[in-house]
């Protein structure tokens, strides 16, 4: 018998605290919507800020979730939101929100439900904004205590090799991937791939346009090759992944962290290395993808350190690591 739920919903601003620059856009603020459900005196949350590049944006998710609250409310489980709703923010919080509600429930962590023995803290990437080459130098170098780096580059092939020049040199120790946001064709990619292997990248993510994945063909992958844009989720996963060597599986994309652990299961059948990323996003949106990173083998979580402020308790970053507890998200938490 499904058990009555009760329905809050609403958006949040989540100002940056500096613009973000990426190829096509600039961030001042990544604003999310949030899903919370009530079962007496359990609790579940889920955030979300959608896919910008698709208009998936939270004033649509929030009408989406509104239009579904009778259905939701006479009590939803997991299997039944991922059915209701194709991948994308809306499914993704409302599908957060109920892994947090049966972590409550039933007082097992949510890495338990979703059949891991212990979590560990993961190794994350920690991004650099495309700029001036020296002021991405300095960005980079001023992330004390970071491992391991993400370059956003823009497509601009003599300034992106700057930039990655610039950062090498104040960084000589740093892991290096290099993110082109979908900035570079068959024309302009050959020429920037030597630079990426002089400097020690080690990988390059989403280098076509969406949709124009065979630009790919016929170019040797000197390094390994990340899809993000270009694989959403599980279907686009099937349908696209010989192009790629990392598929890049974020909960906004796929509609959750249900769709993300079946991805990163067939993504590993496929023989393709899993990183998981992230819309940006408080605390809140990098605790389920925590967890999906413990399945992963490139780690992209640092998006609460571009807010202007977190929620308390969040996640901790420390020595270049992310880790969660279960007070941030689960049955610890208030």
């Amino acid at each position: 018998m499904p058990v009555s739920l009760h329905l809050e919903l609403h958006n949040e601003p989540l100002p940056l605290s500096a613009p973000f620059r990426i190829s096509g856009y600039v961030f001042d603020a990544m604003p999310a919507t949030i899903v919370t459900l009530r079962d007496g005196d359990h609790v579940g949350r889920g955030e979300a800020a959608g896919v910008y590049y698709n208009d998936d944006r939270p004033d649509g998710m929030l009408a989406t979730l509104e239009s579904l609250r009778p259905r939701i409310e006479a009590g939803i489980d997991r299997a039944a939101a991922n059915a209701l709703l194709p991948p994308g923010g809306a499914r993704n919080a409302l599908d957060c929100a109920l892994w947090e509600l049966d972590a409550r429930r039933s007082g097992v962590p949510v890495w338990k439900l979703a059949g891991l023995d212990g979590v560990r803290p993961l190794l994350t990437t920690f991004t650099v904004g495309a700029d001036a080459p020296d002021v991405m130098a300095q960005r980079a170098a001023a992330y004390v205590g970071a491992r391991a780096l993400k370059l956003k580059l823009t497509g601009e092939a003599g300034l992106d090799t700057q930039r990655v020049r610039a950062v090498r040199r104040r960084c000589p120790g740093a892991w290096i991937g290099v993110d082109a946001n979908q900035g570079y064709d068959a024309d302009t990619l050959p020429a920037l791939l030597p630079v990426l292997v002089e400097a020690g990248v080690s990988l390059l993510e989403q280098p076509c346009r969406r949709g124009h994945e065979a630009d790919l063909d016929g170019i040797e992958r000197l390094l390994p090759f990340a899809a993000d844009e270009s694989i959403l989720d599980l279907a686009e996963l099937e349908a696209r992944h010989t192009r790629f060597d990392v598929i890049n599986i974020k909960l906004d994309k796929c509609g959750g962290l249900s769709e993300g652990l079946r991805m990163a299961r067939r993504a590993r059948e496929l023989g393709k290395q899993v990183m998981v990323g992230n819309m940006a996003g408080s605390s809140l949106a990098m605790a389920p993808a925590f967890v999906l990173g413990q399945f992963c083998d490139v780690v992209d979580l640092d998006g609460p350190v571009f807010l202007k402020q977190d929620r308390t308790p969040g996640v901790r970053y420390e020595d270049g690591y992310i880790s969660c507890g279960d007070e941030v998200w689960g049955p610890g938490a208030a």
